[in-house]
């Protein structure tokens, strides 16, 4: 698996000041391209398994090579693009915002939509967890602390009157990489799990889970750059939402294939198949679009200041500057 681990923003970076690079841009340099191993990156899947087997869907429409990098959720992939270690990367949204209420709107622009929904919250049954006030004292996984599940669990609990800190409050929420849910599950180490597909599915139909709370609206998977790679190279960024878009659609023309890469490709950086049974369930709730809801991402601001990611927030203008079809 084609995998970097990066160390945590330094202190100047954190600040809103990216690393800077005094080296003119070469041209022909590979674009580097994030995302995860999650049904919710469809478009990654397909592409990054063309890449693998020579015929690269983005490589034939940028002209450049492609590199790709794969990473358990999106804090992480932020801190690669503040950092200059990444170009482009699909994530979800809570990332992206805080990245931009970081630097002030300066280093972070969404390209495009990419899916909606595929996420949802599992619990075991024996924690007996009916209604929100059920999550008292109870342990819930989120993919990364700061990543859109994260951020939507801890408002949704604080927004029912829990108080939720970093370390516990009311509910604990433990950051677990999302391999890692389904043992946990079936060993009583956590009680539930706000978790995308294919996780979701797995804890549904092999760990027993009973799902609490299906997520269709949000804007689950965007397309993001960084506005260094929007400026220093034009001509492979002018082309980059548009070969998206192209792919959306002939992922939805050509299904079965582009289910066939995604499967392949899930195997290749996972090391293990997913069930067909997973799959058709997770792809199911999963809806791709390039369009972007302004409203959701407002929702997600509004949600990542009550659960206190954020206080001051720029303008979403120029964070969507460059997703027009």
């Amino acid at each position: 698996m084609n995998r970097r681990h990066f160390l945590s923003l330094s202190a100047l970076t954190a600040a809103g000041f990216p690393a800077c690079n005094s080296q003119p841009p070469d041209p022909n340099a590979p674009v580097r391209f994030g995302h995860f191993p999650n049904i919710t990156h469809v478009q990654a899947l397909v592409a990054h398994h063309l890449s693998r087997i020579g015929k690269g869907w983005y490589e034939s429409r940028l002209g450049v090579p492609v590199e790709w990098f794969t990473y358990n959720a999106g804090p992480s992939a932020t801190e690669a693009i503040f950092s200059g270690s990444l170009d482009v990367t699909y994530i979800g949204p809570s990332p992206v915002l805080n990245a931009y209420a970081k630097s002030r709107g300066a280093d972070i622009r969404i390209l495009a939509g990419a899916a909606n929904g595929g996420s949802s919250i599992l619990v075991r049954s024996p924690s007996n967890i009916r209604t929100i006030a059920d999550f008292k004292g109870k342990k819930i996984a989120t993919p990364q602390f700061g990543n859109t599940q994260d951020v939507q669990m801890r408002a949704l609990l604080t927004e029912n009157g829990f108080k939720i800190t970093q370390t516990g409050g009311d509910a604990m929420i433990l950051p677990t990489q999302n391999a890692d849910l389904l043992s946990l599950f079936q060993q009583g180490g956590i009680d539930a799990a706000w978790a995308p597909e294919p996780f979701a599915s797995v804890l549904e139909l092999e760990g027993g889970a009973v799902n609490f709370k299906e997520d269709r609206d949000t804007n689950v998977t965007m397309l993001v750059s960084s506005v260094a790679f929007l400026k220093n190279r034009p001509g492979p960024a002018r082309k980059l939402a548009a070969a998206h878009r192209e792919l959306t659609e002939w992922i939805k023309a050509n299904s079965a294939e582009a289910r066939e890469m995604l499967v392949a490709e899930l195997k290749e950086l996972t090391t293990k198949e997913p069930k067909a049974a997973v799959v058709e369930m997770a792809l199911a709730r999963v809806i791709l679009t390039n369009d972007l809801s302004r409203p959701s991402l407002e929702k997600m601001v509004l949600g990542a200041k009550n659960a206190g990611f954020i206080s001051e927030f720029p303008p979403l203008d120029e964070l969507l500057s460059h997703s027009h079809p």
